[in-house]
């Protein structure tokens, strides 16, 4: 997780039904020259720069995009709120994020299509990666999926495009760029999210707001790049850090789809794990001070490795592990069959074990 973000931090963004509307009248709103030479130098250097894009054309490449991606972004509507998707092909499978369809099964889902409201099925949801798919039980004529991009791709400064339906306004357009790349952020589970720590998520300074979980992301070459998951809040007013939003990248989001869509579930996570339940523990100052087991799985990771319940994790090779969160960030960030030093303490002695880890 990055260093200014923490579990109180981040919250995801599905919106509520009942606010709807008192949301949306509450909102205001959404949201040198070169002196090395002279001036005969300056002028032959600036006609051989490429000749910077005008207003328009970008004016012109947002519409562009607008028309080629927002058909394919839809909203959904499950009993606890309303949320967004992205139609991922052509037999109906729309990807969502996972605390948006919450423990639903039907859904009634709104396409740019048509103004008719479809019935949707889940076909499962995977909370460890916030990621879902659900099928409409009937697909209407001209719906059209979305592609998805390269997150390799992806760099800071990139111009974006979030589509979703914040506050309930589907088919709604904010633009920002990508702030950063490689993010690991825990989602907070008090305010409705799944607890998952996600890593490498796209930081995004495109408004992302309540209803826009599980849109999309976009580039300027209309390829999706990601699901916008989260938002970090200012700890001290307790609502949304404007120009601060996270999407899960799209590399991720297509592996999760497409076992999902084949097996009808993940089967292969590629997310690390110890094979433990845990809690944190605090030391005589009140600060936490690693992770107690609670128990280890029989013929798990952590128990092959000599590890039994009542140790205490307090690093994992290099990186101190001081709460469950801080485990899950370390565990974020490693592959299944990965081999790592795990320091702990046993009746108040320093150990370590040689874990290799197996897979969530």
């Amino acid at each position: 997780m990055d260093a200014s973000l923490s579990p109180s931090r981040v919250r995801r963004y599905l919106l509520p039904l009942t606010a709807a509307a008192c949301a949306v009248a509450l909102m205001s709103g959404c949201s040198g020259s070169d002196s090395a030479g002279g001036g005969a130098t300056a002028s032959a250097s600036a006609q051989q720069r490429p000749a910077s894009r005008g207003s328009g054309d970008l004016e012109a490449d947002y519409q562009a995009v607008i028309k080629n991606v927002l058909p394919s972004v839809v909203q959904i509507d499950a009993s606890g709120g309303l949320g967004s998707g992205v139609v991922y092909d052509d037999k109906g499978h729309i990807v969502t994020n996972a605390h948006v369809v919450g423990e639903e099964k039907t859904f009634k889902v709104t396409v740019a299509t048509g103004e008719k409201v479809l019935s949707a099925s889940l076909v499962a949801a995977y909370p460890a990666q916030d990621l879902a798919v659900i099928k409409l039980d009937e697909v209407p004529d001209g719906l059209r999926a979305a592609k998805f991009g390269d997150s390799e791709d992806v760099e800071v400064g990139q111009i974006v495009l979030a589509m979703g339906s914040p506050l309930g306004l589907s088919s709604s357009v904010t633009q920002g760029i990508v702030s950063a790349v490689g993010r690991t952020v825990t989602e907070n589970r008090a305010n409705g999210g799944t607890g998952a720590t996600i890593a490498n998520m796209v930081q995004t300074s495109a408004a992302i707001n309540p209803g826009n979980s599980g849109g999309a992301l976009v580039n300027l070459d209309s390829e999706v790049i990601g699901i916008p998951t989260l938002a970090a809040a200012d700890p001290q007013l307790d609502s949304a850090a404007p120009g601060i939003g996270f999407a899960i990248p799209a590399s991720m989001v297509r592996t999760v789809a497409d076992q999902i869509i084949r097996s009808g579930k993940v089967t292969d996570s590629g997310r690390a794990a110890l094979d433990i339940t845990g809690r944190t523990v605090v030391d005589d100052n009140y600060q936490p001070a690693g992770v107690a087991l609670v128990s280890v799985t029989q013929g798990g990771a952590a128990q092959k490795a000599g590890l039994r319940a009542g140790d205490i994790i307090t690093k994992i090779g290099d990186e101190q592990v001081t709460t469950i969160t801080s485990l899950s960030v370390v565990l974020a960030a490693e592959r299944p069959g990965q081999k790592v030093t795990v320091t702990y303490l046993r009746n108040g002695a320093e150990r370590t074990a040689e874990v290799t880890l197996s897979e969530i």
